[in-house]
Parts: C-alpha cells; sequence; structure tokens
C-alpha cells in the first residue's frame, strides 16, 4: 500500500509522534493505520511530539575534537535529573561524535545526520519517550583550522573552543579554561563596536563633576578615555586578567606564549532561555482549595 502525505499526517494527528516515525511505523504494518499506531505505543513513541512545547532549560554541552577539528554540542532536558540520564548522555556523546564526521554546520542541518539506531532527529523523539521528557538540540559551534585549537568542558556546563595562531596546547586550553571561567564578551578592543564606545564615553562624561567639565579638552579627553579604556579591557578577552595567572594579562599570556587570539566560541546550558519558575507552596495551596 502506498504511504501517502495525507496518511501520514491522520497518523502524526493520532498519535502526536513525529512525522519520520509515523512514516517508518506506516511502512512496517503496511499502510495499516491501527496497525501502525499500535507499534508507536508500544514503542513509545507516541505522543512524544506533545513534549515538544514544554521548556527544555537543562542538559550538557559535549565535545568531540580530532585536532584542529572539533565541535561542541548543546542538547538540553527538562531537568538535570535527565541530564545525567546514561541514555541522555550516551545521546548527546553519540551526537557530537556525528557532528564532527559529518560536517554539519548546525543543529537544523544535524537532525538528518546518521546514528547507529537512525537519523538524530529520528534518535532524539525516540530518546523523548523513553525519558519522559522534551529534549532538545539547540545550539552547535565548530572549528576546523590549521592553527591551534583548545577546547574545554566544566561540568557539561559550559563548554569553549579556543582558536590560536601559533602557541600550543597548552595556552589554547588554558585560554578555554579561562574563557569558560570570566565570559568575555569581545575577544579583542578592536571587536568591540563602535556604538558601544560612543555609548560609554557619553556615560563618563555624564558621571563627571561641573567642575570636571570645565577642565581644558584635551585633559576632559584621556579622562572619559581611561574609563572606557578600562571597561573595554575588562569585556575583552586580551585585556582581562588570566585566570591561571592573575600578575598578567590574556594578552600578554598569549605573546609569552608566542600565539594571538583568532576567535572563541562559548556555549551554556540554557543561556537565553526563559526557565520557568514554579511556585511549589501557591501549587499546594491551590490544590488545597486555600488559594
Amino acid at each position: 500500500m502506498e504511504i501517502t502525505a495525507s496518511l501520514v499526517k491522520e497518523l502524526r494527528e493520532r498519535s502526536g509522534a513525529g512525522m519520520m516515525e509515523c512514516k517508518k511505523a506506516l511502512t512496517e504494518n503496511g499502510g495499516d493505520i491501527e496497525a501502525a499506531m499500535e507499534h508507536l505505543r508500544k514503542t513509545g513513541l507516541a505522543k512524544a511530539d506533545k513534549k515538544a512545547g514544554r521548556v527544555a532549560a537543562e542538559g550538557l554541552v559535549v565535545l568531540a575534537q580530532d585536532g584542529g577539528k572539533a565541535v561542541l554540542v548543546e542538547i538540553n532536558s527538562e531537568t538535570d535529573f535527565v541530564a545525567k540520564d546514561e541514555n541522555f548522555v550516551t545521546f548527546a556523546r553519540a551526537v557530537a561524535e556525528a557532528a564532527l564526521k559529518s560536517g554539519a554546520a548546525d543543529a537544523e542541518a544535524l537532525k538528518s545526520v546518521a546514528l547507529a539506531d537512525g537519523t538524530v532527529e529520528e534518535s532524539r523523539s525516540a530518546l523523548v519517550a523513553k525519558v519522559g521528557e522534551n529534549v532538545q538540540v539547540r545550539r552547535l559551534v565548530r572549528v576546523d583550522s590549521a592553527d591551534t585549537v583548545g577546547a574545554y568542558v566544566h561540568g557539561g556546563r559550559i563548554g569553549v573552543l579556543v582558536e590560536l595562531k601559533g602557541g600550543d596546547a597548552e595556552i589554547a586550553r588554558g585560554v578555554a579554561m579561562h574563557v569558560a571561567a570570566m565570559n568575555p564578551a569581545y575577544a579583542r578592543p578592536e571587536d568591540v563596536p563602535a556604538e558601544f564606545l560612543a555609548k560609554e564615553k557619553e556615560i563618563a562624561l555624564g558621571q563627571m563633576t561641573d567642575k570636571d567639565r570645565a577642565k581644558p579638552a584635551e585633559i576632559l579627553e584621556k579622562i572619559i578615555s581611561g574609563k572606557v579604556n578600562k571597561i573595554v579591557s575588562e569585556i575583552t578577552l586580551t585585556g582581562q586578567a588570566y585566570a591561571l595567572d592573575t600578575d598578567v594579562t590574556v594578552g600578554e599570556a598569549l605573546r609569552k606564549a608566542g600565539a594571538e587570539i583568532v576567535g572563541f566560541n562559548r556555549l551554556a546550558v540554557g543561556e537565553g532561555i526563559e526557565k520557568q519558575q514554579d511556585d511549589f507552596a501557591a501549587e499546594v495551596m491551590k490544590q488545597a482549595g486555600l488559594a
């Protein structure tokens, strides 16, 4: 029997499972929608997609690296409990390795990459059914370079890739650890947007007293530039005190190691996701009819 789009659509609406799972179930059951529905229920895939609307802000950042080629993948779950589940961890590691080998550029392209038991998207849906939570492959960053590439993952929560021109694995990893800890906004002062600098100058001027503003223009400019430069040092990688040796800046540590920063990527689990805040006390009061 031909597996038509309308048949797949009907099964998807009835089961809540993904399109690929529905098509596969129909194919394996000769187009019999009732048998396909039973198959999805038995395998736990029915209603897996119903969980897709839940907020998934926990999870893992996973690394895969082969020399100058490296990827970080953020995979989210609803709770930290599931993020530590063996099935989730195994899936996350497999996805990272597949991402590295496939050359996928982003999380969307990663969905169709093959794993041992189907595509990443098919395996994700199966995992949702198994762990009972929404699971999302959210972000992917990669470096593919002939330069020195350093990587660091802190507790599965923060991952960093650093690319250096020159230097060695030790300084590259050290800088990656620094980025994980200090989260600089930019790599170098020249990367800071002109709009940001103009705004900071405006703020610095607004903070001055009338006595300060009465000073000669060149003195005033030096004072304002000093304040802005201090802020720039605080938000740029090369200007920050090196976390592994606070007597020098990262820029100085790099120069000492014969290296120059090319760029970095930093992923932190759940950043940018609005997390639901549960008020358990209010919920108990509501259930007890006291609110």
